[in-house]
């Protein structure tokens, strides 16, 4: 069953390090939301009568739309294909947009998940990344939304930030557990071009943390989510068995995805889309009926990396019978290197990374790749 993604292009603020597309003027919220709504109803035929088998509000921030706006997508969503009864349907959170009133108007319109961007507990932290909301937020909203009653619900952590040390990432995650969240997405600080933080770094305002210390840091968050019972099924997700993530389990097995609004990606098995980053040119290519993306159609090989690039870092890996007897030839010596490494395994025909492995899982992929075609 494909699933859906909506990305919702609007946020209070630019965080430091963000290079999603979004604005923070509301000014074209309205007319976007009415060219997401049209642009599914079009696009309706690419769904072959399958049912949705999760749906995924991303952004951006979409707990700035209203429950009405977020509940107007989800009826084209249900107008276009039937969502499958165990379907996933999460949306994203700022912990300054959580409310007991809000909690309850996302749940009556369908909302299964909750996904909080917290980021840090630490208030310090929280300016530097200029976030929209501060720690007492964050701890109030966890609270609310762990007794609202959804089917389940999940943070976001960042490590890996300038002067961290592991006794600070501990801190995070012992705060994180205190609360019993039952999944966890940790993500390490990258530098992104054309970012407030990629110009504090190149003008030396900031010292980035070096690969040593991060790669203690991702160690250290596996071993302790580990031993708290969260299973790290992808390199930054962890979670409570029943409870992992639905929709990003299938992106990286390879199950074809619609993405609709600006800057949103589709994946349909053979060809990739995106439409234009821009919130204007966007509406204006959806009301107009003009091309407002782009699309190319992968070559075998392509697929065959991709696969290989999403799978690996799974706890399931890579199965090597689909990827054909070409992949098996070209990467033998590849394979036998690394398993001598031990940085992969083989088990039950598939490739799958080591503990140690993880800490290399996109050289690896990388090294797996097969040419050009």
């Amino acid at each position: 069953m494909p699933g859906l993604y909506f990305h919702i292009p609007f946020c209070h603020r630019a965080c430091t390090y963000c290079d999603f597309h979004f604005s923070t003027s509301l000014r074209t919220k309205e007319r976007v939301v009415a060219a997401m709504r049209k642009e599914l109803a079009v696009r309706s035929q690419e769904i072959g009568g399958c049912s949705w088998g999760s749906i995924y509000f991303g952004g951006g921030t979409p707990s700035l739309l209203s429950a009405h706006e977020l509940g107007l997508l989800l009826h084209e969503a249900r107008e276009v294909a039937p969502v499958d009864g165990g379907a996933e349907i999460t949306l994203e959170a700022n912990p300054d947009d959580v409310t007991a009133e809000a909690l309850e108007a996302w749940r009556s319109i369908g909302i299964t998940r909750v996904s909080l961007g917290i980021q840090s507990f630490r208030e310090e932290r929280l300016r530097w990344m200029n976030r929209s909301h501060n720690a007492v937020q964050s701890l109030r909203a966890i609270d609310l939304v762990a007794t609202a009653g959804f089917t389940s619900w999940t943070i976001d952590l960042i490590y890996g930030l300038p002067g961290m040390t592991v006794a600070e990432w501990d801190e995070q995650l012992s705060i994180a557990l205190a609360h019993g969240m039952p999944h966890l997405s940790a993500y390490c600080l990258t530098v992104e071009p054309r970012t407030a933080l990629h110009k504090q770094v190149a003008t030396g305002h900031v010292v980035p943390a070096g690969d040593a210390e991060q790669a203690e840091e991702f160690e250290h968050g596996i071993g302790k989510l580990a031993s708290a019972g969260l299973v790290q099924y992808e390199i930054s997700n962890f979670g409570r068995e029943g409870h992992f993530a639905k929709h990003n389990t299938s992106y990286w097995q390879g199950v074809p995805y619609l993405g609709i609004g600006p800057s949103a990606h589709s994946y349909n098995g053979a060809q990739r889309r995106w439409n234009v980053a821009n919130n204007v040119r966007y509406a204006d290519g959806v009301e107009r009926g003009t091309a407002y993306w782009e699309e190319e159609t992968l070559t075998d090989n392509q697929r065959i990396n991709e696969r290989v690039l999403t799978g690996l870092r799974t706890m399931w890996g890579v199965e090597l019978e689909p990827l054909g007897e070409g992949f098996r030839k070209a990467n033998e010596a590849v394979v036998q290197r690394y398993l001598a490494l031990k940085e992969l395994e083989m088990r039950n025909g598939r490739l799958i990374l080591t503990p140690k492995g993880k800490n290399f899982a996109d050289r690896i992929a990388s090294d797996l790749f097969l040419p050009a075609e």
